[in-house]
């Protein structure tokens, strides 16, 4: 009884902040509404035209045609390419300033890309991209790739491979920290026993680093995809979805359902679809892991 009225507290504030709002948000998916009231019962109405939007996802042009593909497809374009990405690079780089001197401080530098906030970093995308101040266009135009540089924000074909490659350098920072813990965890009597055995660095990597650090690999999964599901700043202040909806994704799609359109019901079923897949694939991820 004792610790029910400590935990009760924390308890209210996640059945006000978490739970009701959840409740009314799957709720308010399966009826119609008439401006910010609901009206009537609609069952799944707004589901089914959520999935018959072209906005939503759009066969007519994915894959053979430039985006814009629907918001669906591209947030799963940023799952397919950022968490690979981001990974990789993650761990690549805690492997490598392990054994540099100061590492710690280039870890530091490298980091500083997840204290920026997310609105910033959508400003700084920006202006990474821009074709005359952008530090992007000015490394092609250094290599005499000049024909390349552009504004990538502004066309549909290079909007989403711009934010998302953006992210990947904010993200990579958390990656490198993760796989770095995961990596002090490692016994160092397997590497002396490689050594010994005569195992080449590559072999090394492959057989003991990678297997050992699966845990933190799943740390950075999940929460990449979780972020990757739910992102919105970086795109709404990047690109604001366009152009066009090139660079649309649920959230934003979502967020112009309720506060552009109106549509409360569509808007409701948007947020509602996208929690159960992001909880779905979390809990495949777990299970496959275990």
């Amino acid at each position: 009884m004792r610790r029910l009225i400590f935990i009760l507290p924390a308890l209210t504030l996640v059945a006000l902040i978490v739970v009701f709002p959840a409740v009314e948000t799957v709720r308010g998916g399966l009826w119609s509404w008439d401006g910010l009231e609901m009206t009537e019962f609609a069952g799944f109405e707004n589901y089914a035209e959520l999935f018959g939007s072209r906005s939503f996802i759009n066969p007519a042009r994915f894959p053979t045609r430039i985006p814009p593909w629907g918001a669906l497809v591209h947030n799963l374009v940023w799952v397919v390419v950022f968490i690979p990405l981001t990974a990789l690079l993650g761990l690549f780089l805690a492997v490598l300033f392990r054994e540099v001197k100061g590492g710690s401080m280039l870890k530091s530098m490298i980091f500083l890309g997840m204290v920026v906030p997310l609105v910033v970093g959508g400003m700084m995308i920006r202006f990474m991209f821009d074709g005359r101040a952008g530090i992007v266009n000015a490394l092609l135009r250094t290599v005499g790739l000049d024909s390349l540089a552009r504004t990538w924000t502004a066309y549909p074909d290079t909007a989403l491979p711009s934010v998302i490659l953006g992210s990947v350098w904010i993200w990579t920072g958390f990656a490198m920290i993760i796989y770095s813990a995961g990596l002090e965890l490692i016994p160092k009597d397997l590497y002396e026993s490689a050594s010994v055995d005569g195992a080449s660095t590559w072999r090394t990597f492959r057989r003991i680093t990678i297997p050992m650090v699966k845990p933190a690999t799943l740390i950075v999964v999940i929460m990449n995809l979780i972020y990757v599901l739910r992102i919105f700043d970086i795109v709404y202040v990047a690109t604001r979805g366009g152009p066009g909806g090139a660079s649309t994704v649920l959230a934003l799609q979502g967020y112009f359902y309720a506060f552009q359109y109106h549509e409360f019901g569509m808007a409701s079923a948007v947020f509602t679809f996208l929690t159960i897949m992001a909880a779905a694939i979390s809990v495949f991820l777990v299970r496959r892991v275990r």
